[in-house]
């Protein structure tokens, strides 16, 4: 997604070799038209495989999540980080642990807006070492729905995440690759 790929390039920042910070666009500021695009991408990728639901995790997916659920005409779900006190008791739980926070967590997601009949595509801004992606697909698998996919906005083939989804049968599509950001540059796949 060349459009994507721009904004990056001109509004992220390289934090280190391992973190590029996409606040302005992705995990803090929201584009509305940005945001769509990604969403119509997302859709047309996995328009034949009769999703029935997307399911992201808060926050930073949230908005991709919503626009490609927007597309494909489902609903679109996301996992919690924390438990309120007016959640459903009967949820799903994972503990996974957190890149960008450096610390372990629960993630959970409610029974009651996810079956055993659903096809599931699941959203997400980035996947680094992919922790909480194993997490959410976990809570998934619990609930008996089928997981069709996983759309990422952008993937650091850098990192092991991708290839870990990949590596359990998970078909990924992602809207970037970066393949690294040596130097404080980033560099893209493809």
């Amino acid at each position: 997604m060349e459009l994507l790929k721009k904004r990056i390039l001109e509004e992220g920042t390289v934090v280190s070799d391992q973190v590029l910070l996409l606040d302005a666009i992705l995990t803090h500021q929201v584009d509305p038209e940005l945001t769509m695009e990604m969403g119509r991408a997302f859709a047309d990728k996995f328009k034949d495989d009769g999703v029935t639901r997307i399911v992201t995790l808060e926050s930073s997916g949230i908005a991709v999540a919503f626009a490609t659920a927007n597309e494909l005409k489902v609903p679109m779900v996301f996992a919690r980080r924390k438990r309120t006190l007016l959640a459903d008791p009967d949820v799903l739980v994972e503990r996974v642990p957190s890149f960008t926070k450096g610390i372990v967590t629960d993630i959970l997601l409610s029974r009651q807006f996810i079956s055993p009949s659903d096809r599931i595509l699941f959203i997400d801004d980035i996947i680094a070492n992919g922790d909480a992606a194993r997490g959410l697909v976990r809570l998934v698998e619990r609930s008996g729905a089928q997981l069709i996919g996983a759309g990422i906005v952008v993937e650091k083939t850098f990192q092991p995440g991708a290839n870990a989804l990949r590596e359990q049968g998970i078909r990924l599509e992602s809207l970037v690759k970066i393949k690294s950001l040596e130097n404080g540059q980033v560099h893209f796949s493809e």
